[in-house]
């Protein structure tokens, strides 16, 4: 085969490939963003459950052991920590469980605060309150954008052309995704009167 031929044939494989050129590494950088978002809004709650627990630690100190569970769930969570390079499924299942730990200990002191109609009128800790279930909800924000961002990612170096861009030059994988973590989400609820 001439030189004419190979470039003949080069040709068109290299303007296939230049789709998804620019788009994978920006696809990428995309997900970065979003990732470090969703930590962003992570981190917010935890800059809060200190203020939380001295709140409730001020009318119910007697409940020693839902506050000291607050606090050892807040450092698990914070403990854990993840670049965009490191998300593997199971370094996002690490992050996702001890984060699952700490919505749950929270859940746990605010159940704790119901008994207390004293805390429950205190205005710093409503407040406190208030700024949690904003967290909560820039959480899902931020979750939802980045599994939206992996998506796209995703279909870019999985689904052809731009995955054989992809095998031909970056030779990225897949980014995962967020899982359910409750337990039996799938399931609906089952309500009794």
């Amino acid at each position: 085969m001439g030189p004419e031929k190979s470039i003949a044939v080069l040709l068109p494989l290299l303007a296939l490939a230049g789709c998804g050129i620019q788009a994978i590494p920006q696809a990428e950088n995309g997900v970065a963003a979003a990732w470090a978002e969703t930590e962003n809004q992570y981190q917010r709650r935890a800059d809060l459950v200190p203020n939380l627990v001295e709140a409730v630690k001020g009318y119910a100190a007697h409940e020693r052991e839902t506050l000291e569970a607050v606090v050892d769930a807040r450092a698990r969570a914070t403990q854990v920590r993840l670049t965009a390079d490191q998300l593997t499924p199971e370094n996002l299942g690490k992050f996702e469980k001890a984060q699952t730990e700490l919505g749950g200990a929270l859940g746990r002191l605010l159940a704790v605060a119901e008994a207390y109609p004293q805390l429950k009128a205190n205005e710093n800790f409503r407040d406190l309150q208030a700024q949690l279930e904003g967290t909560e909800n820039r959480i899902a924000v931020a979750r939802r954008r980045y599994i939206e961002q992996v998506q796209g990612y995703n279909d870019l170096v999985t689904v052809p052309p731009t995955s054989w861009t992809n095998a031909l030059f970056y030779h990225k994988k897949a980014k995962p995704q967020f899982t359910a973590t409750t337990p039996n989400a799938a399931e609906a609820p089952k309500v009794k009167f």
